[in-house]
């Protein structure tokens, strides 16, 4: 992909590198950021040579939400650019890992990105939180995700009130992955990356696929499904490179197939 004007993305040794970059902006989701980001996450999602995506931002803020001053004439929006919530959906639908490195405030639709990703890591700067009632408006990644992630009363205690929730806070109630010092964040989020790589890209894939696609259904049907996806590895050369290297007694070469 060329490198675009609001977004930078790069993919080096099996990992896609996505960084929002619009700082003078605080990172704000205008129409054309969303299409470069959309850009992005399907490259990460159909590119087999992807096996792991790291997701963070330039400047002081990771992303402060939608842009609320951008005025888009009437008729340009056709459905071709995904809305902010298609796009945290797509990412969460996309059975691949997601890393999120969190450089600064993680604001609305912000937010959604990382409360569906896959490994959040929080630099010690950072925070996460809808300040959306203080403009007297309502959000959709707020509710629909926090209160999931977190004790109901905790969750709505920050939502009601526009408050903050600061990087300590969001690893004591499992928000967060890991808090890290600032300048520390990319080389943490690029450990935990070289650390899920040494597992069979497809095996970790399918992990993510029954995990997600499990969440909100019955458990027997959960079952089953976690099943289909593990049986459909059964037969990639990954696998059986798995099993030859531990008869072995040798370090696997995954291939991604």
């Amino acid at each position: 992909m060329p490198v675009g004007e609001a977004v930078q993305y790069e993919v080096r040794k099996h990992i896609a590198y996505i960084t929002l970059d619009r700082p003078t902006k605080k990172n704000a989701l205008n129409r054309a950021m969303r299409k470069e980001v959309q850009d992005a996450f399907t490259d990460v999602r159909f590119n087999p040579d992807i096996w792991v995506a790291i997701l963070t931002g330039n400047g002081d803020t990771f992303c402060s939400g939608k842009d609320l001053f951008e005025k888009i004439p009437p008729g340009m929006e056709k459905g071709d650019v995904m809305s902010n919530d298609e796009l945290y959906l797509f990412l969460r639908n996309t059975f691949k890992p997601f890393i999120v490195a969190l450089n600064g405030p993680c604001l609305a639709q912000g937010g959604g990105f990382a409360l569906n990703a896959d490994i959040v890591i929080m630099s010690e700067r950072a925070s996460i939180g809808w300040p959306q009632v203080k403009r007297g408006i309502s959000s959709v990644s707020g509710p629909c995700f926090l209160p999931h992630a977190i004790p109901w009363n905790i969750a709505m205690g920050c939502l009601m009130r526009g408050k903050f929730i600061d990087a300590q806070e969001a690893y004591r109630l499992g928000l967060a992955n890991e808090v890290v010092p600032h300048e520390k964040l990319m080389e943490s989020a690029e450990r935990w990356a070289a650390e899920i790589m040494e597992n069979a890209p497809l095996a970790v894939h399918a992990i993510k696929e029954a995990g997600r696609r499990g969440l909100e259904v019955p458990v027997d049907t959960r079952v089953y499904m976690a099943r289909d996806v593990a049986n459909r590895l059964l037969s990639s050369e990954d696998a059986r490179e798995g099993m030859l290297s531990f008869k072995e007694k040798r370090k696997p070469q995954w291939k991604g197939r």
